[in-house]
């Protein structure tokens, strides 16, 4: 497997966990909605790892979308998706402030990364 499937491939598991936590008999939507944010980071990694561009270890996908804007200016259009993901990398992670997500939150955030991942498969 090449190196941008290999990104593709951890994206898709982390949708589908999210999808499976969110509907699972006891519903972990605070996992489930960090699930999407990772999705979201290893699509747009795996976009990078495509061009043959060092990923590096940040999490940020405000800053991994503008990298891909850098290769392919239509990647413009994920700015919001990418801004409304990006919490999510930490949000809902630790005790402070909100423990948990709304049930629709998490749907929206499924729904975004799942247009991330389609976005950056048709790119590749």
């Amino acid at each position: 497997m090449k190196p941008h499937e290999e990104w593709l491939f951890k994206a898709e598991n982390d949708l589908s966990s999210a999808e499976i936590l969110v509907n699972s008999l006891k519903p972990l939507y605070d996992i489930a909605i960090y699930h999407t944010q990772q999705c979201a980071e290893k699509a747009l990694k795996a976009f990078l790892a495509y061009h043959e561009r060092e990923i590096e270890k940040y999490h940020n996908l405000i800053l991994l979308n503008s990298l891909c804007s850098e290769i392919d200016a239509e990647f413009k259009v994920l700015e919001n998706s990418a801004l409304y993901l990006n919490p999510y990398s930490t949000l809902y992670r630790y005790p402070e402030g909100d423990l948990m997500p709304a049930q629709e939150e998490v749907v929206k955030a499924i729904i975004v990364a799942t247009e991330i991942l389609g976005f950056v498969r048709n790119k590749i």
